[in-house]
């Protein structure tokens, strides 16, 4: 066989290669992953990526501008990039299918395309008579803003270098192909490609470039994880598509923080930042009903008001179910053995349904007392208190643990109106100002210093 004719077998997974085809991948474990392509011949011009000389710098003698970053106009995605978007960025945005990447990031151009600046949108999922109709129905009509069907890379970097806009996106990554290399669309090697080339068109022209990324099934965005490596942000646009809520979570982020998250409400007219999530998540709270309790989490910066439910009731099948949504799993476990253990409340033979109202996820621990609050009265069938709100970390041994950013937490919840806190006991010596007095001077709240998951019990079901 001629070396022309030869082919490698490369999975589309881990990029794992193989000169015969195999079922299952022997790199991952992945089934039906592995996909003949062509070897790149060397010989080619172009194959090979240039190998200019750089001499390094003194970092003293860099020359750097403290130039602003350019804002959008949308505040809770200037949010997540940290403050706005930095010259020369490559962001990576992913999400479940018909989540509304592309309508969010269409009306991002629009808005930088109606106070003057140049945006450039192309796509190669749809035609520009499709991001006209599109367009239309988002109200994006702005001149400056300029949109293309294409697929070749080397066209949509001749492109960007001939118009030079102040703001580009790739729709998706998937799509955009190399002509010279033998591989198909979407390929690892093509989406490896396209990706480098684009990264050092954006770092060295300084437009910031924006990639839209397809998601497989178990979530992760397709393609190498070398993508994820080279971008400066990496973007996940979550929400259940039952519902209207949208939240964008930074994963990555060279330039801010990794823990800000913006919310949007989806709408006939595209995407509308919500100012204000807890007050749109505890907008349809029902009070004084068993198991449900109201928590404060946060988020980078910015404390929410999330409202966590909890059922605990007789199983009819010989092994108990257990289905959390928006809580870590393993974390509810520990705490469900904690009560039995330090409470005597026997969960053990019962069903347990643990969900967070809104479809927002919540990692950290300190909706630990949350959870445990929600279980415990939806087992003895009593509400909580109106107007309490419990915030704080469970440990092993029952007790109760300080949590960070507590005076932003307890801030937030007086301002939506509750008038009692339970925090850990050290939490509440760090907030001697704040003991009964509410920041307006009018409204007042409670703060109750706990220091067992058993003196709380008695506090809120004495």
């Amino acid at each position: 066989m001629k070396k022309k004719d030869r082919v490698i077998f490369r999975c589309q997974s881990c990029d794992h290669q193989t000169h015969q085809w195999m079922g299952k991948c022997p790199g991952c474990g992945d089934w039906d992953t592995l996909i003949a392509e062509k070897p790149i011949d060397n010989s080619v011009p172009g194959a090979r990526f240039s190998r200019a000389r750089t001499a390094p710098i003194a970092m003293s003698e860099i020359e750097f501008d403290q130039d602003p970053r350019l804002l959008t106009g949308i505040c809770e995605f200037d949010r997540v990039l940290g403050g706005g978007i930095v010259a020369g960025t490559l962001v990576l945005i992913g999400g479940d299918p018909g989540i509304g990447k592309s309508t969010l990031m269409l009306q991002v151009l629009s808005r930088l395309a109606d106070s003057g600046k140049k945006a450039l949108y192309v796509s190669g999922e749809e035609s520009i008579r499709q991001l006209k109709m599109r367009g239309k129905r988002l109200a994006s009509g702005a001149s400056s803003l300029l949109v293309a069907a294409e697929t070749d890379l080397d066209a949509i970097l001749n492109m960007a270098l001939e118009e030079k806009p102040h703001v580009m996106v790739v729709d998706s990554i998937q799509t955009v192909y190399n002509p010279e290399i033998a591989s198909t669309p979407g390929s690892v090697t093509q989406i490896r490609e396209a990706s480098i080339r684009l990264m050092n068109m954006a770092k060295q022209s300084g437009i910031p470039l924006f990639l839209v990324g397809h998601v497989t099934k178990v979530g992760a965005i397709a393609g190498p994880r070398i993508m994820e490596h080279m971008v400066d942000t990496v973007l996940y646009f979550e929400g259940d598509r039952s519902h209207v809520f949208r939240i964008l979570r930074a994963v990555k982020n060279r330039f801010g923080s990794t823990n800000e998250i913006g919310v949007f409400e989806m709408k006939e007219k595209g995407l509308e930042e919500v100012p204000n999530p807890s007050a749109v998540f505890l907008a349809e709270r029902s009070v004084n009903a068993p198991g449900s309790v109201v928590t404060a989490s946060m988020e980078g910066t910015r404390p929410i008001l999330i409202e966590i439910q909890g059922l605990a009731s007789s199983s009819g099948f010989g092994n108990p179910r257990r289905t959390v949504l928006g809580l870590d799993p393993n974390r509810v476990a520990l705490i469900a053995a904690v009560m039995e253990k330090r409470l005597g409340i026997n969960l053990s033979g019962l069903d347990i349904f643990m969900n967070v109202a809104g479809g927002v996820k919540v990692v950290e621990p300190a909706a630990d007392l949350g959870v445990a609050v929600a279980l415990a009265s939806s087992f003895l069938d009593t509400p909580v208190q109106e107007g309490t709100t419990v915030i704080g970390e469970i440990g092993l041994t029952g007790e109760i643990r300080a949590v960070s950013h507590g005076e932003a937490r307890i801030k937030e919840a007086l301002k939506m109106g509750f008038t009692r806190c339970i925090v850990p006991e050290n939490t509440k010596k760090q907030l001697p100002d704040m003991q009964t007095i509410g920041v307006d001077g009018k409204t007042a709240i409670t703060i109750i210093g706990a220091g067992s998951l058993k003196q709380v019990m008695e506090i809120l079901f004495e």
